[in-house]
């Protein structure tokens, strides 16, 4: 019989309000003790590329999430966990969309072609230090009717959403070929962010024991 581990588990914060992100978390076996969401400046760059802004976005939210729990002391010691996810269509970087004009434009781009959703993950362990991990994962959409991108911006999914679709919803039905990760796609690679904790100590197996 396998004996159950018995040491106590570090905090795990998450550095995002996102239920997304939340969920996904939960699926691997993990439970954040805190959520510190973060409040920064997202807009890109100039020149600056997908890949490197979701690299500096996923450590500029861990680093001001550290700033929050510092004045938590029940939080010390903890683990925290950042990401940001970033669509582009080369290196055209879509936006957060935040009402239908946006969300419709940004369907009629993706139409039919092919498109990079980047994300960028950011470990800061109890000592202090980062690790970083960037996913990049390709996709292509079918070519969509006029009735179907009304239909989804109708359905509201697009709320908020990098690139004005959620593949976990609706628009999950007009992805034609997925390479790369499903989960980052959502907002969170699930095998990176586990080999991160894992790779500094963290009991990502623990939680499993506790399931039987």
């Amino acid at each position: 019989m396998t004996s159950q581990p018995t040491d106590a588990r570090p905090k795990l914060v998450l550095a995002s309000a996102s239920p997304r992100r939340l969920e996904l978390l939960q699926q691997a076996g993990l439970d954040a003790d805190a959520l510190l969401p973060t409040d920064i400046d997202e807009a890109p760059q100039r020149n600056e590329l997908p890949r490197t802004l979701a690299a500096r976005l996923a450590s500029e939210k861990a680093a001001a999430a550290v700033k929050i729990g510092s004045y938590q002391p029940q939080l010390e010691g903890s683990f925290l966990l950042a990401a940001d996810t970033v669509v582009a269509v080369g290196r055209r970087i879509l936006p957060k969309c935040e009402d239908a004009e946006q969300a419709e434009d940004c369907l009629r781009l993706l139409s039919g072609r092919q498109h990079r959703v980047y994300t960028g993950v950011s470990l800061i362990t109890p000592r202090g230090a980062e690790r970083r991990r960037l996913v990049e994962t390709r996709l292509r959409f079918k070519r969509l009717s006029a009735t179907e991108i009304d239909a989804y911006i109708a359905s509201g999914e697009w709320r908020g959403k990098a690139g004005g679709y959620a593949i976990q919803g609706l628009a999950g039905t007009f992805v034609i070929r997925l390479i790369g990760s499903y989960s980052a796609v959502v907002g969170l690679p699930l095998y990176e962010t586990c080999s991160l904790l894992a790779g500094e100590g963290f009991p990502v197996l623990t939680p499993w024991f506790e399931r039987a």
